[in-house]
């Protein structure tokens, strides 16, 4: 089954906590404290595998975990981190965030991608002695991994793609200058899947060709099976358009062709840009008057035109010739930019936190959208934490610390940020 849009939940590993222990001795007096640190959670790391060429497999599993970090101990003994969950994609699989639509990560290349964060450990209670508080009776826990809703879109890598009416074609095409063996069959809707074949033209030469499936009048309406399949068409390179030029049908190939390029637009304005070569096949089912005629229309837009009859390789070579001599000139495989993820959390996720005071400290804990933003604040910079600052005074964390009785020079720890209160 082709399955090219899938929706999963991600959860990286909690970060283990710290441990809160004592040294213990023999003929050692008031050791003092050695609570380890806890280990850093699992990373959902996603990968690039060609074996893969569906997202079916997520129909199936949509829920993904990976493990917490483990607890420190005494000893100053740190936990051990926990692995990073691995989840494989079929290359060309975008990962958009299911809530804003956000490009995570494209995943078209050798590269790995971390979508979800595991938590960062928490302080053991070595970190909390100081010349006043010499028995710190407390540790940090970990901060919680990232947590999230994703949805992952297969968009096929392909430098050309085979456009057109059904049963004009396009897989007989497909099937005859490539190693690909799609069904054919005289009937619409034959191929219910994209396909895609290499094409080796010359020596050391070759590229990848894709027969796009379904597309008719109202395909981005999700009319046929082309609202499905259109989104295999943005990245080509370069596309054919395949008409039947004999109108064997009962349609005029004039008029397919417009309004197929209609779809394209309606679907993504970027699509009618795409350069594209006219192949009119099944030309030895009509007249050479009919050829010329619609010869004529495409030449007059400045559009290549061949005829072939693609059952017999007719025609083929040159259409071939043409396609590698103008893909030597487009740039690449289109590869989507990662989009920044906004620093503004919504509204419906802010707010909540819970202020603990232990031995003189203060905790703000069990607030995750404040650790969202706290991974975009720079320490360093001046106007970054002065962002933060006009953040803890907006969402009433402030006014809390103050409600819970801190003083100046207290200590106020938020999950890996640690500063002096200062009102």
């Amino acid at each position: 089954m082709f399955i090219d849009v899938a929706k999963i939940h991600l959860k990286a590993g909690k970060g283990g906590d710290g441990a809160v222990a004592f040294h213990r001795e023999k003929y050692v007096a008031a050791g003092g404290p050695d609570g380890g640190d806890g280990g850093k959670g699992g990373n959902i790391i996603f990968k690039a595998d060609d074996n893969l060429s569906t997202l079916a497999d997520f129909r199936y599993k949509r829920k993904y975990a990976a493990a917490a970090g483990e607890n420190g101990r005494g000893g100053r003994q740190s936990g051990k981190s926990a692995p990073n969950l691995v989840v494989s994609v079929p290359r060309g699989t975008l990962v958009k965030d299911a809530e804003t639509g956000r490009i995570i990560a494209d995943i078209s290349t050798d590269e790995d991608f971390i979508i979800a964060k595991g938590g960062n450990g928490g302080w053991g209670n070595t970190h909390f002695a100081t010349p006043t508080r010499q028995v710190p009776r407390f540790a940090k826990p970990g901060t919680p991994g990232e947590e999230l809703d994703v949805v992952l879109e297969l968009k096929l890598l392909a430098d050309v793609g085979l456009i057109g009416f059904p049963n004009v074609g396009k897989s007989t095409l497909v099937s005859v200058v490539s190693e690909a063996k799609p069904k054919i069959a005289d009937y619409h809707f034959t191929t219910l899947t994209p396909v895609l074949g290499v094409v080796r033209y010359n020596e050391g030469t070759s590229f990848v060709m894709a027969d796009i499936p379904g597309l008719i009048e109202g395909a981005h309406e999700g009319i046929g099976l082309g609202h499905a399949f259109l989104r295999h068409v943005e990245r080509c390179r370069l596309l054919i358009h395949v008409i039947d030029v004999s109108g064997s049908e009962g349609r005029d190939p004039i008029d397919d062709f417009n309004k197929i390029n209609a779809e394209l637009a309606a679907f993504n304005p970027e699509l009618a840009e795409r350069k594209q070569i006219i192949a009119a096949n099944k030309c030895d089912l009509c007249d050479e008057e009919q050829i010329a005629r619609v010869k004529k229309y495409f030449e007059d837009k400045g559009y290549r035109f061949f005829e072939i009859m693609a059952p017999i390789k007719e025609g083929t070579k040159e259409l071939l010739d043409c396609v590698a001599e103008e893909l030597s000139k487009l740039p690449p495989v289109k590869i989507y930019e990662s989009e920044p993820s906004p620093t503004e959390i919504a509204p419906d996720k802010k707010g909540e936190f819970t202020i603990r005071k232990e031995e003189g400290v203060f905790f703000v804990e069990d607030a995750p959208w404040l650790l969202n933003i706290m991974n975009t604040v720079d320490p360093n910079d001046t106007e970054a934490v002065q962002y933060f600052e006009r953040i803890l005074i907006k969402y009433g964390i402030i006014d809390a610390l103050e409600k819970a009785g801190i003083h100046e020079g207290d200590t106020v720890s938020i999950y890996d940020f640690e500063f002096d209160y200062i009102p």
